[in-house]
């Protein structure tokens, strides 16, 4: 069940808002600590913060594919999302450390993938993050679904 994505968001901004901030909080003492904070945060959902993801660019998205053990056959996944901020003035990066699956959607992304438009945090039934993201572009919406142990975020500022 999402909240504030787009099939929510557009019909009741307020309401949809509201109905996430009660999911956060009623979960806060099993909510990853990284994901928490940026959802309960004041600036991570206010498209006039340049932190902000909304409307920001993709530049690079990178799976990794960790190992240890003798042979190498200790292996886990981890990503990493790096985008162009919405005001051309820095970049974000998401890392999620440890990955348990990943769904990752595009449409027609031969031209990019467009805006990141609107995205939330939730558990999963296995009590892991669940952070989906929507795209924006050309009259169709891209979805990833990335199940983690947490995300950290990043912001560079400088020169782009």
């Amino acid at each position: 069940m999402s909240f504030i994505l787009a099939g929510e968001r557009d019909d009741d901004v307020v309401a949809a808002f509201q109905n996430y901030r009660q999911y956060i909080e009623g979960l806060k003492d099993w909510f990853p600590r990284g994901a928490y904070e940026l959802a309960v945060s004041d600036w991570y959902f206010d498209f006039t913060d340049h932190k902000c993801p909304h409307d920001a660019w993709l530049e690079e998205l990178s799976i990794i594919e960790n190992s240890k053990g003798e042979r190498n056959e200790i292996r886990t996944s981890s990503i990493r999302i790096r985008l162009l901020g919405a005001y051309h003035d820095g970049f974000i990066e998401f890392h999620y450390s440890k990955v348990f699956q990943c769904d990752l959607r595009g449409h027609r992304i031969d031209r990019g993938h467009r805006d990141w438009r609107y995205d939330e945090f939730r558990l999963s039934e296995s009590g892991h993050l669940l952070h989906e993201i929507e795209w924006d572009g050309f009259g169709e919406t891209g979805r990833w679904l990335i199940e983690a142990d947490d995300v950290e975020y990043r912001w560079l500022t400088g020169p782009v």
